[in-house]
Order: C-alpha cells, then sequence, then structure tokens
C-alpha cells in the first residue's frame, strides 16, 4: 500500500513537471517577443538618441510573421490586414518547380507577353518604359498563346497608398483578368509598397502565385530562384542605354579626396531612423563627411530636434555631385524601406557603396557576386566602417571601382536594362540546359550580350580566352559576298579570291551569293588549295551575309566585298593583328562619326583624318559569334532597315561590336584603295554607284544611334604598321616587305 502512494506521488509530481515545461515553454517566445516590441518602440520614437542606444542589437527587418503588434494594428484596419496576411502567404513557398508552368515555354521558347492597356487606367512614365523595353526585346510576343511568362498593363510600381501613382481596386481588376490563373506564369513590377508608417512590403492585392521583380525586397519575404530583386530607379532614369560611368581613366593609387561620403534625408522618427540618425558619430568633416538634413515634408520643425539647425547648416556647405565624384567610397543607408536611390548613383560615380541595410536582398542577387563591387555593412556596427574601409587596400579598392563601372552599365545604366536582365534570369530559369555561367553574368561584356544558346563553352565566346588562359584557333574563314554576274576571268572577285586562298591561315573560302543571276557553273571558280564554298543567299538581302552559317568551322570570319584589293600579305598581317584582339573588328577601310552641332544629329563620314570610329566589313576580320549576335540580338526593324536599304549593314556591325565591347575597332596599314567614291568598272549595280548611298548612311548611323539609346562607337587615332614598317633595313629583313610596295 506505501509503495503505491509512493508511485502515486512520483506520478502526480512527474505530470506537473511536465505540465510546468509545457506551459513555460509557450510563453518564452512570447516573452521574447515582446521584449523585441517594447525595444523597437523606444528606439524608433526618442526624440535625440544617444550612441549606447545605435551600438545595441538593433530589431531587424520583421517578416510578415511578426506583425501581429499593437503597433501595426493601429494604423491598418481589420480588412486591411486580412489583405496583407493573404497577400503575403498565399504563395509564399512558391517556387519555379512548384508554381510555374514549363509546358508553356516548350513549343514557343521563352516568349513574354503584355496585356494590352485598359482604357481610362493611368500609368506612370517609369511604368510605360518597362513595357516599352519589354515589347521591343527578343522576347516580346503580342500572341497570348505563344507566351511564357505574362506582364501586366495595370502599373503596380507604386503600391503606397498615399501616393498619386497609387491604382486603386487592383485587387478586382486582376482577378478579372482572364489569363491571370492565380498569377502563374505572371511577372509583376514594384519599387514602392507599403506606406507611412511601417512602410510593410504590402502591394495591397493577392498577387497569388506570380513572380515580383520588387525593388527594398527583404530577404525574409523573397523567394529565391523565383523573385528579383531589382534596384530602385527614380521617373528620370534613362529608359534605354543611358548614360556611361563616370570613371573615364584608372588613376593610381585610387584615392579620391574623400573616403567616405553620404548626403540625404535624416528621418527623426519611425523604420529607417536609426542609423541615419547615428551618423553623425562617424563624420569628422574632413574625410569621412556624412551630411544629413531634417528638412523634409511639411511639418519636419514639429519633430525638430537639438541637432538639427547643425546639420542643416552643414548639409548647405556641399554639393552632393562634387562629393560623389570625389570620393572613393560611398554610403548608402537604408531609408523608409530597404533600398535607396543612393545605391544607383554611386555605382554609376565609381564610388564604392557601403551598404548598411540590414536584411536586403541585394539587386539581381541570383546571379551578381556583390562582394565584388561593394562593402556589405552592419547597421548595428557603424563605428566599425570607417576603419574598415581605411584597410582595404588599393588594389582592390581599383578592382572594386572597376567592377561597379561594369555593372552599372552592363545591368544598370537605363530601365531597359534593368527589365532586360530581369527577363534574361527568368529565361535561364526556365531554359536551365542554355543558362549562363557566373563567369559570364560578372565578366565583360556582361551575360546581356553573352548568349547561351550560341554554346556553353566560354571559349567560344570572344570574350573569355584570357581568364581561360587560351587562343582562339590560328585559322579562319573568309566570306566574299558577291552581288554581280560573273561575266570575265579579269574580275576583281576571282583575283581577291585567289589572293585570300593562297593565305596560310585560310581554311575555307564562303562565296556568298547574293546576285539575281543564277549560281556560276563551278569551273567558272579558279583553283585553290583550300575549299571554295559557293551559297545561295537566303532572299537576297544584305543581312544574310551576317547569318550565323553552319558551315564556318573557324573563330576568326574575314568578311569581304567582291569588289576589295587586298593581297596575300595584307590578309596574313590583318589575321596577326586580330589574334591578339579578337573581341575587336579588325580591318582596313576605315570611317568616322561626329556629331553635327548645325543640324543636331549624328553625320558620317570617310575623309582621311587622324581618327576613325568604324571598320568596314567590306575588308575585316572579326569573331563569328558577332554574326550570331547580329542575327539573334539586333531587333528585326534595324535588320529589315539594313535589307531595304542594301546598305549600312556594315555600320550596324560596327554600332554592335562597340556596343559590347566599349572599344574601338582597330585599323591596320594606310591601305588608300578602298574608297566609297571608287566605281568599279565591271560592277554598274554596286552599291558605291548609288548617288542616294552616302545620304542613306547618315540616315542610318541616326536610326541606329536611337534604338542603342546613344552613340555606341568609340573614335581611335591607333593604327597598326608591320615592325620595321618604312624602317631604312634592308627589305631582306621585313617579314610583311610586300606592304610597303601596295
Amino acid at each position: 500500500m506505501q509503495a503505491k502512494k509512493r508511485y502515486l506521488i512520483l506520478f502526480s509530481a512527474g505530470a506537473c513537471l511536465i505540465l510546468l515545461l509545457y506551459f513555460g515553454g509557450m510563453q518564452t517566445p512570447l516573452s521574447k517577443s515582446n521584449n523585441r516590441r517594447d525595444d523597437r518602440s523606444l528606439d524608433g520614437h526618442h526624440g535625440s538618441p544617444q550612441w549606447h542606444h545605435f551600438s545595441g542589437s538593433l530589431q531587424p527587418f520583421s517578416p510578415w510573421d511578426q506583425m501581429e503588434t499593437e503597433e501595426y494594428n493601429v494604423h491598418i484596419s481589420p480588412r486591411q490586414k486580412r489583405d496583407v496576411i493573404s497577400g503575403v502567404y498565399n504563395g509564399k513557398r512558391c517556387r519555379m518547380d512548384s508554381c510555374f508552368d514549363f509546358s508553356l515555354c516548350k513549343t514557343n521558347g521563352f516568349k513574354v507577353y503584355v496585356y494590352p492597356q485598359q482604357k481610362g487606367e493611368k500609368m506612370s512614365e517609369s511604368y510605360q518604359n518597362i513595357l516599352s523595353s519589354i515589347e521591343a526585346s527578343r522576347f516580346y510576343t503580342s500572341d497570348p498563346g505563344q507566351a511564357c511568362l505574362f506582364v501586366l498593363s495595370l502599373d503596380t510600381l507604386d503600391r503606397d497608398i498615399l501616393s498619386p501613382q497609387y491604382v486603386h481596386n487592383l485587387r478586382t481588376k486582376v482577378q478579372n483578368l482572364h489569363l491571370w490563373n492565380n498569377g502563374k506564369n505572371h511577372l509583376i513590377f514594384n519599387l514602392y509598397s507599403g506606406t507611412w508608417p511601417d512602410y510593410t512590403e504590402d502591394l495591397g492585392f493577392d498577387f497569388g502565385q506570380a513572380m515580383l521583380a520588387k525593388a527594398s525586397i527583404g530577404t525574409e519575404n523573397f523567394r529565391p530562384n523565383f523573385d528579383v530583386s531589382i534596384p530602385l530607379f527614380g521617373k528620370d532614369h534613362p529608359s534605354a542605354e543611358g548614360e556611361r560611368g563616370y570613371l573615364k581613366y584608372n588613376s593610381i593609387p585610387p584615392y579620391r579626396k574623400y573616403v567616405l561620403v553620404f548626403k540625404g534625408k535624416r528621418y527623426l522618427t519611425g523604420i529607417g531612423s536609426d542609423t541615419r540618425n547615428a551618423l553623425y558619430h562617424v563624420h569628422n568633416s574632413e574625410d569621412v563627411v556624412l551630411l544629413t538634413t531634417c528638412k523634409h515634408g511639411k511639418d519636419w520643425q514639429k519633430h525638430k530636434d537639438a541637432r538639427c539647425d547643425l546639420d542643416n547648416a552643414e548639409y548647405d556647405k556641399h554639393d552632393y555631385r562634387e562629393m560623389l565624384h570625389n570620393s572613393t567610397f560611398c554610403l548608402v543607408p537604408r531609408g523608409r524601406r530597404l533600398g535607396s536611390f543612393r545605391f544607383l548613383e554611386a555605382l554609376q560615380a565609381a564610388c564604392v557603396p557601403v551598404i548598411l541595410s540590414n536584411g536586403w536582398e541585394m539587386p539581381f542577387s541570383e546571379i551578381i557576386h556583390w562582394n565584388t563591387a561593394a562593402v556589405i555593412g552592419d547597421e548595428r556596427l557603424l563605428l566599425q566602417i570607417p576603419s574598415t574601409v581605411r584597410s582595404i587596400h588599393q588594389d582592390n579598392i581599383l578592382s572594386l571601382r572597376q567592377q561597379t563601372q561594369f555593372l552599372w552599365e552592363a545591368y544598370f545604366s537605363s530601365v531597359e536594362r534593368i527589365v532586360l536582365t530581369t527577363l534574361e534570369i527568368i529565361h535561364d530559369r526556365v531554359l536551365q540546359q542554355a543558362a549562363r555561367s557566373n563567369l559570364m553574368w560578372n565578366s565583360l561584356p556582361g551575360g546581356l550580350y553573352s548568349l547561351p544558346q550560341y554554346s556553353s563553352y566560354l571559349g567560344d565566346f570572344p570574350f573569355h580566352y584570357a581568364k581561360l588562359g587560351i587562343k582562339p584557333r590560328p585559322k579562319f574563314t573568309a566570306i566574299i559576298h558577291a552581288v554581280t554576274p560573273l561575266v570575265s576571268q579579269s574580275q576583281p572577285i576571282l583575283k581577291l579570291l585567289v589572293a585570300v586562298a593562297k593565305s596560310q591561315h585560310c581554311v575555307q573560302v564562303i562565296i556568298l551569293w547574293n546576285c539575281d543571276k543564277p549560281l556560276p557553273a563551278k569551273h567558272r571558280w579558279p583553283a585553290t588549295a583550300v575549299p571554295v564554298l559557293v551559297i545561295d543567299g537566303e532572299s537576297k538581302v544584305m543581312s544574310s551575309r551576317f547569318l550565323p552559317y553552319d558551315t564556318i568551322p573557324t573563330d576568326a570570319v574575314l568578311s569581304l566585298d567582291e569588289d576589295t584589293v587586298l593581297s596575300t600579305t595584307e590578309v596574313d598581317f590583318a589575321f596577326t593583328v586580330w589574334q591578339s584582339f579578337p573581341e575587336r573588328i579588325v580591318g582596313y577601310p576605315a570611317r568616322s562619326h561626329f556629331w553635327d552641332s548645325n543640324k543636331e544629329r549624328w553625320g558620317y563620314t570617310s575623309k582621311w583624318t587622324n581618327d576613325y570610329s568604324m571598320v568596314l566589313t567590306g575588308a575585316a576580320i572579326y569573331h563569328r559569334y558577332y554574326h550570331y549576335l547580329y542575327t539573334s540580338y539586333l531587333p528585326a526593324s534595324l535588320r529589315g532597315l539594313v535589307d531595304q536599304l542594301s546598305n549600312c549593314e556594315d555600320i550596324l556591325m560596327n554600332f554592335l561590336v562597340s556596343a559590347v565591347t566599349k572599344l574601338p575597332p582597330i585599323k591596320v596599314t594606310q591601305k588608300k584603295q578602298y574608297k566609297e567614291t571608287m566605281m568599279v568598272q565591271t560592277s554598274r549595280a554596286s552599291r558605291w554607284a548609288d548617288p542616294d548611298h552616302f545620304a542613306q548612311r547618315q540616315s542610318c548611323m541616326n536610326k541606329f544611334a536611337s534604338w542603342f539609346g546613344s552613340m555606341p562607337l568609340v573614335h581611335s587615332n591607333m593604327r597598326l604598321d608591320p615592325v620595321l614598317f618604312k624602317d631604312q633595313v634592308s627589305i631582306l629583313r621585313k617579314k610583311y616587305k610586300d606592304i610597303e610596295r601596295l
């Protein structure tokens, strides 16, 4: 009996202990949550924050599942709260394999459809630029039945309910779209979400299973390999191409007047105020200049603190642009939202961004290695930032600055670049077998110009030979563009064929027959040591000379007009030069562009001057990848213009290569026989005989510049001649001796 009592007592004690542990464990997280809420409330409403508040543990970005607080509930109605919760959690676990229908992309590939704009719907200029960029891209389709991805015509960029750009009743409007399908295979662009005072990531409608291309997105809400983090950009951001970076030359050592700068608003209360309120602790008025102002908003004086007058006075003494262009590092602290306009401004100015925005998913983080272009700091360790940036070696600073320029020009310089990068990221997810490598995304010329459909091997592109430690293959294929019938054995095309075929580097000659007359008999062509392949031109159009023919077995292509006069020695020397510059056009006939200030347009000239910006493809060597890029990257409208005029294809190729490389072509020797004023006696149909030919080329220049968004051509005054060229030594000692006799 005593034993039973003892067992009963032990059992009761154990049960009590279990219940105690159970209820105690349930209370512990709640207690921590309350402490966090109280800390945030204290930190967010102090008038003049002392440093010990900042150096403590700052409240990280609040995830959606912690929004059930008294502070949050004060500002929204129950209905709004339900919309937020449904809009966030419905699809929070979405990934490509669960919320994307790959079958829509199998038949027609990766095509993007934009809904037609609805009558009476307002649209911001920024969103119009986004849609225009999509419609001008190689992915666009006007047929929803061919589409793999859908983009709304309803403006979703600004979802701040206090903004004049806010679109009301978006939830109903989206649900009424007949292709919506709960957002599956849809992409939604957004720059601003939430509103005062919390600035949550609420879009104000249920986006279902749609992907988000969103600025200021937090890592806790970001769905990896599904959403795309984009940068915050202003309404004045260029729609196409935009300005180049401000790093004109590399200064050694790469130090500037200031080490670290910032100039911007200081928020006295509310979210985003902690870091900016603490910047004065680091500011030293010498090489670390961090300026803030309280003077913004209608009622800023109501919240004015003891430092405001001093801050405002100091703020007005410095010019922001001067600081930006003369600092090595630029601080990019969070604002009300995680992203900041200062980020893109710093990139363009070659001022290495120092990011202070805990929980921010960096723009295009899926593809960009930001540790090579920025310093990612911690808001809680602000006092360590100056010593951290001072400790970075000058070699690393130079590398960081160079990478900022590459990233700015490749992915961020315009709305078009941002949109195309977003689409290419999704394209690589959909067509994983043709996805770009990290090296393609993070090195020149960038992922937009490296089309993985061409090849999965980096060595097949002209940009990566040095990185891979390899050289292009030491052979070329010649392509002669023929437009006149073969009536005499003394025609220039036959002499050109013999001279090119004698080159030690030539493996094949392709004659592209774009003449209206039938192909000549095989015996009409002279016998050569290399194969001669005659191809009947597709549709007899000018752009067919740049088609990516499978019959081109070499990296190098020697492009020739039928009336070009070249010797074997000249061909050999040009190819030798190209092997050192495989990403550029190397050749003989040079032309230039200029800005005509009277007519306010670009001009084209063939005059012999001290510089040039184009090498015409009538006698030039370049990498065969540019054939693929010309055909697949450039829009059909530009190629159609070339075909309609039977002109300007050489100018367009120069535009393309210079846009990719940001470098000029290379002219070799002083070849003077090739002139556009030259008339070939046997070629009455030659395009040089057309009196409108020169005027057409002027017009082409401006139309091409308009599509590219700027003038990509780069001037050069360098000409490469053989060593000992024209030197007073014996001709027998010269390798390319025949060039001097021409």
